[in-house]
């Protein structure tokens, strides 16, 4: 098996993922799309994971290279009809790539809040085996406001909708991240979008509550990881 992950800053990578995938030997290459690094062939692989970054959607003049990978996007899971998994602004790229809508996020969700499933969430297999309830980091200040055609909506949260969807046959997304490591909140506290957004939705101390309400939920986020991991490389096959 080949993946392919298209990233958005450097800090934003796969993180606890990577884990995974090196324990199931599976091959993977990153594409840096803000560094310039181009979209390869898609043909040659088998799954695509597409990552967050503190861009926008919409911010297509600062950033050009969102038009190519929106289309890559809207090839991979209309043409290809491949396994793709959105975190983040992965997941808003996918409504956006695939005729949705995305808008501000009132009030920014950011820290360790709870997320739940659908009715249609707890059969869907991207969710075997997993709590009703989940504990997760979001960061995030803008959302999902009207999902693709074929979407299936998976998870809510008190202020979002749309946490998670499962867009026509392969295409999965989640609003909040999944990836999280021990150093992850840290790696993102220096971004100064990040740092920025945090401080104005939760005060100048936010970084070390944050810190420590993730450490707290690590195993938690680390065991619902390698279950979302496992459940989307069943559908690799």
């Amino acid at each position: 098996m080949r993946l392919l992950v298209f990233q958005h800053i450097e800090c934003e990578h796969p993180g606890v993922l990577r884990r995974f995938l090196e324990e199931d030997h599976v091959r993977w290459d990153s594409v840096e799309l803000d560094k310039g690094d181009q979209i390869p062939d898609l043909e040659s692989y088998d799954a695509l994971w597409v990552m967050g970054g503190p861009m926008d959607v919409w911010d297509v003049e600062q950033h050009p290279w969102l038009i190519p990978e929106k289309q890559a996007i809207r090839h991979w899971v209309s043409v290809l009809n491949k396994p793709y998994l959105g975190l983040c602004l992965g997941h808003q790229l996918l409504a956006d790539a695939l005729g949705g809508t995305c808008g501000p996020q009132n009030p920014p969700e950011i820290g360790v809040l709870d997320v739940t499933l659908t009715k249609e969430g707890k059969s869907d297999p991207i969710f075997h085996h997993m709590p009703e309830t989940q504990k997760c980091l979001q960061w995030h200040s803008v959302c999902v406001a009207q999902p693709p055609e074929n979407t299936v909506v998976l998870a809510s949260s008190r202020c979002c909708r749309v946490q998670a969807m499962h867009v026509g046959d392969r295409a999965w997304s989640m609003q909040y991240h999944v990836e999280i490591e021990p150093d992850t909140v840290d790696n993102w506290g220096k971004v100064p979008e990040y740092k920025q957004a945090l401080e104005n939705t939760l005060g100048p101390t936010a970084l070390d509550d944050i810190r420590s309400t993730s450490n707290a939920n690590m195993d938690v986020f680390l065991s619902n990881a390698r279950q979302l991991y496992r459940n989307f490389m069943m559908q690799c096959r």
